[in-house]
């Protein structure tokens, strides 16, 4: 049992209990306060469980992770072949993509991003023109022997 102090004020009657008390305690109850969590845990379950639930599945999407739609991988594949020597779409193609795959700009950039890591080596000619610091779109390329005045390239001779 938890005892308090009663504190009297002037000007204030005092009740009989206060009287019989010579001690000037009064005793109260034990209160458990992991009883009083939990009660309010399930409260607080019942009331809200319906927007809990609904709010893990909707982060439990967001966490997912995995392969994109077969689709949308053939179409990326599809570009990177017939652009395998300079495989960096610009910003219009990265839209275009995302629209025909349905697939967001984020997760074409991180295709993009990733397929060069894992499969993209650039050939000899354009590991020296990145370390002139030449860039295709704005230079004049030299490729499979051909200059290409335009920043394009064909990819027969």
């Amino acid at each position: 049992m938890r005892t308090i102090q009663n504190e009297k004020c002037e000007g204030v009657g005092s009740s009989e209990e206060d009287q019989d008390n010579s001690a000037g305690e009064t005793e109260l109850p034990e209160i458990d306060p992991r009883a009083e969590d939990r009660e309010l845990k399930n409260h607080l379950l019942r009331k809200y469980s319906g927007y809990l639930s609904s709010l893990k599945q909707e982060l439990s999407k967001k966490k997912k992770k995995g392969k994109l739609p077969k689709d949308a991988r053939q179409k990326l594949l599809s570009w990177w072949e017939l652009h395998y020597k300079w495989p960096y779409p610009s910003e219009t193609e990265k839209v275009a993509l995302a629209e025909s795959t349905g697939l967001d700009q984020k997760q074409i950039n991180n295709w993009f991003i990733n397929q060069r890591k894992r499969h993209w080596k650039p050939s000899e000619d354009m590991q020296f023109m990145v370390m002139d610091g030449l860039h295709p779109q704005n230079a004049t390329l030299y490729m499979d022997g051909h200059y290409m005045a335009d920043g394009h390239y064909r990819l027969g001779p």
